[in-house]
């Protein structure tokens, strides 16, 4: 069944808080392979202009996709979750996310369209600081394949 178009534009509640450490930054940046020192060395983080260490650019990722399951675990959307596929990712950043932020994300349904059986859910998280300064938005592509027949 085809995902209902009426839901374009619906927006959920923000996430609770997520505090950013300084260790889940440099534990992502290992993971990825990605020795910038920025990410790891607080020194190195002032002298590019920072305040403190900053998360890689995906680093997000984690939180945004978190809170686009509020998104996907609506009944009342009707998403057949064990046919969805990660389509896209973007990112549009206001600032970099640095160490001791604290961090929400609301989502928003940005999308929904229908092609060749598969329904595509377009989810916008928008990432905000505790100040309420918008930090990045996270743009989610997810495609639900169509069911086979037969």
């Amino acid at each position: 069944m085809a995902l209902d178009p009426s839901f374009v534009g619906r927006t959920y509640p923000p996430t609770d808080p997520y505090e950013v450490g300084r260790e889940k930054i440099r534990e992502f940046a290992e993971a990825i392979g990605d020795a910038n020192p920025a990410y790891t060395d607080t020194e190195a983080a002032k002298a590019l202009g920072h305040l403190d260490v900053i998360a890689p650019p995906t680093f997000v990722f984690a939180i945004t996709f978190k809170a686009a399951g509020t998104v996907v675990r609506d009944p009342q959307l009707g998403l057949d979750y064990s046919r969805v596929v990660h389509g896209d990712q973007k990112f549009a950043y206001t600032r970099p996310v640095r160490a001791g932020d604290r961090l929400t994300v609301t989502s928003t349904i940005e999308a929904v369209k229908t092609m060749a059986g598969n329904d595509i859910i377009d989810i916008r998280g928008d990432v905000h600081d505790e100040a309420g300064e918008h930090v990045v938005t996270a743009f989610t592509k997810l495609v639900a394949r169509a069911a086979k027949e037969g």
